[in-house]
């Protein structure tokens, strides 16, 4: 068994928050380029509310991180 120390949880930390901030950035940088304002993603809107559901988008995402990983899993072999 594996003794945990607070030095590991304080790194697990600092990286979760790095990667974090990592999406966050991408997100922001994809959203600038209109990837999220795809036809097909749903946005519902009402008075005082509004719902976005960006199935289209994450789609696309969907499919380039397979392609991403299935390329660098191939090249590995």
């Amino acid at each position: 068994m594996h003794d945990f120390k607070p030095q590991d949880f304080g790194k697990l930390l600092v990286i979760v928050g790095i990667a974090t901030t990592v999406m966050g950035l991408i997100i922001i940088l994809l959203g600038k380029t209109g990837l999220f304002k795809l036809p097909g993603d749903i946005e519902l809107e009402g008075k005082n509310w509004k719902v976005y559901f960006p199935i289209v988008s994450c789609l696309i995402i969907s499919i380039i991180l397979t392609l991403i990983f299935w390329l660098i899993n191939f090249f590995r072999k």
